[in-house]
């Protein structure tokens, strides 16, 4: 198996984890809310046959459809996964079970290796976009700070309307309580760290 072959088997195991998982907890809460599938995808705006395939692991969500369901679930997701205190502080994923969201274009993948316990405040992700991906995100709360280190390629970086390019080696930090979209403007794909910190001081 080549190097490319090997890394897509590892992102499609990820995916599949982050699935797994999501579709679990959603179900958790759904029901701990006494809320009917019709009912959540009223809320949500999610269909309720994306909901059902979401719960029983035959879908991979993108981030819309994430954030829609953890806003109509008032984010209580993180309060399902955190650890338990008596759990030990050290904690390992393999690289198999880090879970992947991906974006609407299908070309861009964020590999989630923060810790679920800071997503309120602070989120971190590893980048991998494809030629030609792009991420667009709506503005995350009022303050929150945005840090892109890109790692390999090029990365495009939009924020209401300016644009700076980034290389790799370099690292944009930028406002993301607006509109921002990340974009692979190279012909070979590009990697990133990305840190969004949420209500940065800095900003307030």
């Amino acid at each position: 198996m080549s190097e490319r072959d090997s890394r897509k088997a590892g992102l499609d195991a990820g995916a599949l984890a982050l699935s797994g998982h999501l579709g679990k907890t959603i179900q958790r809460l759904r029901k701990a809310y006494n809320l009917s599938l019709s009912e959540l995808a009223e809320q949500s705006g999610v269909a309720k046959s994306i909901i059902s395939q979401i719960e029983r692991n035959e879908t991979n969500p993108t981030l819309a459809t994430i954030w829609r369901l953890s806003q109509a679930l008032d984010i209580s997701i993180e309060r399902v996964l955190a650890a338990h205190e008596d759990d030990p502080f050290i904690e390992v994923t393999p690289r198999a079970e880090t879970p992947v969201l991906v974006s609407e274009d299908g070309k861009v993948t964020l590999a989630i290796v923060g810790w679920i316990q800071t997503v309120e405040w602070l989120q971190w992700y590893e980048v991998t976009a494809e030629p030609g991906g792009e991420l667009d995100s709506e503005g995350h709360q009022r303050g929150s700070v945005e840090c892109l280190s890109v790692t390999s390629g090029t990365f495009e970086v939009e924020v209401s309307g300016r644009i700076e390019r980034v290389e790799a080696g370099g690292t944009a930090r930028y406002r993301c309580d607006r509109r921002h979209t990340i974009r692979n403007t190279g012909d070979t794909p590009a990697t990133a760290s990305m840190v969004c910190i949420l209500k940065a001081a800095v900003m307030e």
